[in-house]
């Protein structure tokens, strides 16, 4: 089998032994619908305030500085994606974190985003030396 014919088998049996690929398209769209409430800065700025507890509109805006306009669009987002759910106490609607998965998921991207950076760091400090030997 030439090299290249090996290659394609190799990545065809990783994407078989991802569980990912076992998905339906629809249930593919529902993860990437996930991530997409998951990528607006705002919004992980929320879900970071809330990592200490649940908190009402106004805490929320104290923390993150967003306006209430803002902040109340954006719980809004999160509270229908399932990250984020509501309790009434009185006349005032607290927020709290539905998963605390989301803090673990935010690590792994944190840590390999690290790890990018680091790399990306060496191949500079590399290039850098090879420039100065010219």
């Amino acid at each position: 089998m030439s090299g290249k014919a090996t290659k394609k088998k190799s990545t065809i049996t990783q994407l078989a032994d991802c569980g990912i690929a076992q998905l339906s398209p629809t249930a593919l769209g529902l993860m990437a619908d996930f991530f997409k409430v998951l990528s607006e800065v705002s919004r992980l700025q929320i879900v970071c305030s809330l990592k200490s507890g649940s908190k009402n509109v106004t805490e929320i805006i104290e923390v993150t500085g967003l306006g209430q306009a803002n902040v109340s669009k954006h719980l809004k987002v999160l509270s229908q994606a399932g990250v984020v759910s509501r309790r009434q106490e009185g006349v005032s609607v607290y927020y709290q974190i539905a998963n605390p998965f989301i803090f673990e998921l935010c690590e792994l991207v944190c840590d390999a985003l690290s790890i990018q950076i680091e790399l990306q760091n060496r191949q500079f400090e590399e290039l850098g030396a090879i420039r100065q030997t010219r």
